[in-house]
């Protein structure tokens, strides 16, 4: 029985339209794959990148209008903060006294004193400069700011939404502020931001020390000996 023309035609478009629907088929599994496993090309180590700058370091000295001395707690601090100004910079030390406040008096009174511990803590007399600022926005309890420059890891501010999460959830792609905070809290967890450039030089060897933990890891050490 021979066949009409027109049904190796209809054939040809079933065979045509399994292809095609197969094909889209292939088409849908990769791309749910793509969007489970798919690497994702913005990465927040780029985006929100740690990068080294000037910043302010900054201490305000709490005065009350009755205070005459630095309390032990407030002379430590005033030290570690000069500490932390050695290992990080070599500028000028700033003490800002409050202008115009209900404690300018007392804060005066101690000005002498936090330049006295700072210099005990090894900040030289000639680095420390004395300014003033407007003490309008403290009210009465205007503190005592001390304030360098220094180099500081740091990114960019957090919490920028530019777009909306809710328009952009089939692209699998992680959203312009994640991984912001963690860069931040990473870079202000580093003692020193030279770290972030290379690795430092070894120190010299001890060979004292090299020779104990040998002995100590031989036995014949007297740490070892249970008669000692």
């Amino acid at each position: 029985m021979s066949l009409s023309p027109s049904e190796p035609s209809l054939r040809r478009a079933r065979q045509v339209a399994v292809l095609a629907l197969a094909g889209a088929l292939l088409a849908a599994c990769g791309t749910k794959d793509n969007l489970a496993t798919g690497s994702i090309p913005d990465d927040y180590r780029t985006r929100h990148p740690i990068v080294l700058a000037e910043g302010e370091r900054v201490l305000d000295i709490p005065i009350a209008s009755g205070d005459r001395r630095l309390t032990q707690g407030t002379r430590d601090v005033i030290a570690g903060f000069a500490a932390d100004y050695r290992n990080a910079a070599s500028g000028v030390v700033q003490i800002m006294m409050p202008r115009g406040a209900a404690n300018s008096h007392a804060a005066q009174a101690m000005r002498r004193e936090i330049r006295g511990v700072l210099a005990a803590a090894g900040v030289p007399a000639k680095r420390l400069l004395e300014t003033s600022y407007d003490a309008g926005p403290y009210g009465d309890a205007a503190p005592i700011r001390l304030s360098y420059v220094a180099i500081t890891a740091q990114t960019g501010p957090c919490g920028t939404w530019p777009e909306d999460l809710n328009l952009n959830t089939l692209e699998n792609k992680n959203y312009y502020n994640f991984g912001c905070a963690s860069q931040s809290n990473l870079a202000a967890q580093l003692a020193n931001p030279t770290d972030l450039l290379g690795p430092r030089q070894m120190s010299p060897i001890d060979a004292t020390q090299r020779g104990q933990v040998i002995s100590d890891w031989r036995g014949t050490g007297k740490k070892d000996d249970p008669t000692n």
